[in-house]
């Protein structure tokens, strides 16, 4: 799971604030190109995903918190990779500005840990309904250990609620 990165920003700051590079394609090979800019808001206790989208649409993203927080997991689904199944979880937050690179083969997915976060996240391809695909955020194989002590608090859309279970993955 190497590929997953984490990029940590040199912040300047002083008695006005701070300013830091928030983004430079330089760090990123030719190969890899952004194509659509997203931005989500979400209340404390939201779960989005775990979110994907197949061939001939496959998405990288380059995720950043613009403001509050998040646990953010990635979930090797490439077939092959001795991952395959595996996720990596990350603390992304408005205070150490980290952004995280997921390439494409792998699915998305957080829950937000503040009143309000706001996240804005680079994609290498265009958002394509029909090649959008869900895994269940509870799936018991791949066993992601959400910060939550109570489930019954968790806000999550009927679509996430519908995701399907990796060994049934096509």
């Amino acid at each position: 799971m190497d590929e997953l990165k984490i990029f940590t920003p040199n912040i300047f700051k002083d008695t006005r604030g701070f300013f830091f590079e928030a983004f430079n394609q330089k760090i990123f090979t030719d190969r890899i190109k952004f194509v659509q800019d997203n931005i989500s808001l979400s209340h404390k206790n939201v779960l989005r995903g775990l979110h994907f989208q197949i061939d001939p649409m496959e998405q990288g993203k380059f995720v950043r918190v613009l403001r509050g927080s998040i646990f953010d997991v990635a979930v090797d689904l490439r077939k092959r990779s001795p991952s395959y199944g595996v996720y990596k979880s990350f603390i992304l937050d408005d205070i150490n500005n980290n952004a995280l690179w997921i390439p494409p083969g792998f699915a998305h997915g957080f829950l937000s840990t503040s009143a309000e976060t706001i996240i804005q996240y680079k994609t290498t391809n265009f958002y394509s309904p029909k090649h959008e695909r869900t895994i269940a955020w509870n799936d018991p194989d791949i066993g992601i250990d959400w910060p939550i002590s109570n489930i019954l608090d968790l806000i999550i859309s009927d679509k996430d609620k519908q995701g399907i279970f990796l060994k049934n993955f096509e």
